[in-house]
């Protein structure tokens, strides 16, 4: 037994099964992690006790703020209001340019300082005025029974919630984990198998399986994140390529954020991504059909804002997470040619802005 899996450690887990050589399988994510007794899984917070798998991280946190919900980044999802955001530790991928390293790939449960129940997490957010929770800062895949559990507390209180995830989750947890969530921002870290191997230690197909199914059999609202690297994920015929397969499979109407990297962990020899390699992407992405498309960590004011597909109308203008001015109807329509907004809307009533709340649930 792995004495480092502390008693309070050990909460039982799902999705796993016991194999004919006396391993256990971890069946959560495509990495199938085989263990031995008192073994960890690649993530590192799914582990092996004896005969049955246990998470370590649930009801634990690495913190807790409060964020305005176009930082997700959404922006088709109560667009102003203000959102709890809370992570654990670990990750199932290994990305070279992760920018939440210090949390996603720590070893330490140091990281772990803050405790909070489903219940307090929910009442939490409640009172702070929070229309939804998001679970993010590392993938809440590998947390999905505290997820699961969280969102049951919260939808008891009227609170959504949101899974900012790489997606890279086998079938059946799938099924039940987004049947809990009312969005989710999935980062498509780019459009290639290559990309996936040698810069995520992952694989690019179940991540588009993970995409197809929440764009044509739930009703989560989704939005798109990809990161461009320059000279990895960056160029024109990839954009093109990537930005006809959503338009095609997925839909015109899922918005996508082309975000700016910066160097960051394993990969500090990569240059900061010009503004102008994200408005190429967006002139991009636009040509291939897709109405709502973003560019995000600049300031690009034209690139922030929703505009109406109908008659072309700025309705949303953003700079960065600001929203500076606000036209579209309580229903999320155009007010000046009727237009349907791809989303979910309500009477606005302002914007958080661009500002985080450190807080503690109890």
């Amino acid at each position: 037994m792995d004495e480092a899996i502390r008693l309070e450690e050990r909460y039982p887990a799902k999705y796993w099964h016991l194999l004919p050589d006396g391993r256990i399988q971890c069946d959560l994510c495509p990495r199938d992690c085989r263990l031995h007794d008192g073994q960890r899984g690649a993530c590192f917070v799914r582990g092996r006790v004896n005969d049955a798998m246990v998470l370590t991280t649930y009801g634990r946190s690495s913190g807790f703020c409060v964020d305005p919900v176009e930082k997700k980044p959404l922006n088709h999802f109560y667009p102003g209001s203000r959102i709890l955001s809370f992570g654990t530790a670990g990750c199932n991928l290994a990305c070279k340019f992760c920018q939440n390293w210090d949390i996603s790939k720590s070893r330490s449960f140091d990281k772990l300082a803050d405790e909070a129940t489903p219940e307090a997490i929910a009442n939490s957010a409640k009172s702070l005025g929070c229309k939804s929770v998001a679970f993010t800062y590392n993938d809440p895949v590998i947390f999905t029974e505290y997820a699961m559990d969280v969102s049951d507390a919260c939808h008891q209180q009227g609170i959504k919630t949101v899974a900012v995830t790489a997606g890279y989750i086998h079938e059946a947890p799938r099924r039940e984990f987004f049947a809990k969530m009312d969005a989710a921002n999935v980062d498509l870290k780019a459009f290639t198998e290559e990309f996936y191997v040698r810069q995520c230690g992952a694989h690019l197909p179940p991540v588009l399986d993970t995409l197809k199914y929440l764009c044509r059999e739930t009703d989560v609202w989704v939005e798109l994140t990809t990161l461009l690297i320059p000279g990895l994920n960056d160029s024109e015929d990839e954009i093109a390529l990537m930005s006809d397969w959503i338009a095609k499979e997925l839909g015109t109407h899922v918005p996508i954020h082309f975000t700016a990297f910066h160097p960051d962990y394993k990969m500090t020899d990569i240059p900061v991504t010009p503004p102008a390699t994200l408005s190429r992407a967006r002139k991009i992405a636009m040509k291939a059909g897709l109405l709502y498309v973003y560019t995000g960590n600049v300031h690009d004011r034209e690139g922030d804002t929703t505009f109406c597909p109908g008659c072309g109308t700025a309705l949303i203008e953003r700079d960065w997470y600001d929203i500076d001015h606000y036209r579209l109807t309580a229903d999320g329509h155009c007010p000046d040619c009727n237009t349907a907004i791809a989303g979910h809307f309500e009477a606005y009533t302002g914007a958080f802005g661009r500002q985080r709340i450190r807080v503690m649930p109890t």
